[in-house]
């Protein structure tokens, strides 16, 4: 019997070696999107998004893999939590300057922090808040290509009616939103044809198979997709188990 619960123990232990070891690692997923309402003509557009990064410091490894392959930054939320320093997150910052613009949208944890030193900080290095509003990506003639971020939907706050009024109808459009419960907003006729969010953790640990949220993927409602990432950090505990970390580099073209 005492074999048995030293088993049991030893068990348990390298059981959480190993979902601490998962929470670390360093995953950069290649993703290509063909949409026909993609303008003819234009360059590939290549983004970098990454969520959820809460307590973690980016790791080298993931800016060396993505520079040079991506042409903008979108963080979609949780750049950090209660507890983490705004220091750490302006170190973060520095290195996803590294490949390129940055675009931010608020997460729920993210108003855990003093909201105008964070603010500050963004306007210091630059980056550029998405919030219930969007940025032009491209202007060729005929072509335009907007990028729209709402607030976070804990907020009540989030009005995604006041993001698109910059765009025409026609644009291409990439919506990003922390919470994918976003989609429940999203019409048909408003014509957005990529959802970038995150919130979810991919469930972050999974017992059996089994978490209150499913592994980050991609689906596709009409000609629309919607893309949950499972998020580079962790919250609660800095465990995972069936829903590795990830980032990705979405290179967007007609097709």
């Amino acid at each position: 019997m005492v074999y048995f619960f030293m088993s049991i123990i030893l068990i348990g232990i390298i059981l959480l070696i190993y979902m601490y070891v998962e929470a670390k690692r360093n995953r950069v997923l290649f993703q290509t999107f063909l949409f026909e309402n993609y303008p003819d003509g234009a360059d590939p557009l290549r983004i970098f998004f990454i969520s959820d990064i809460h307590r973690r410091v980016i790791h080298n490894k993931i800016i060396d893999e993505v520079k040079s392959k991506a042409d903008i930054v979108i963080i979609g939320g949780d750049l950090l939590e209660r507890g983490v320093s705004i220091q750490k997150a302006k170190e973060n910052l520095s290195l996803l300057k590294e490949i390129g613009p940055v675009y931010f949208v608020w997460g729920n944890n993210d108003y855990e922090v003093n909201h105008e030193e964070l603010v500050s900080l963004f306007h210091e290095l630059e980056i550029i808040i998405l919030k219930n509003d969007s940025v032009q990506l491209l202007n060729d003639g005929g072509n335009h290509i907007h990028l729209l971020g709402v607030d976070d939907l804990n907020q009540k706050t989030a009005r995604l009616d006041k993001a698109l009024e910059g765009c025409s109808k026609e644009s291409f459009k990439i919506l990003v939103s922390h919470d994918p419960k976003i989609m429940r907003r999203v019409k048909s006729d408003e014509n957005i044809s990529l959802i970038l969010c995150g919130h979810t953790h991919g469930g972050q640990i999974h017992i059996f198979g089994y978490s209150p949220y499913e592994k980050g993927k991609i689906y596709e409602f009409g000609k629309a997709r919607l893309l949950i990432s499972n998020g580079y950090g962790t919250t609660g505990v800095p465990l995972r188990l069936g829903a590795k970390p990830e980032t990705h580099v979405i290179t967007i073209q007609h097709g």
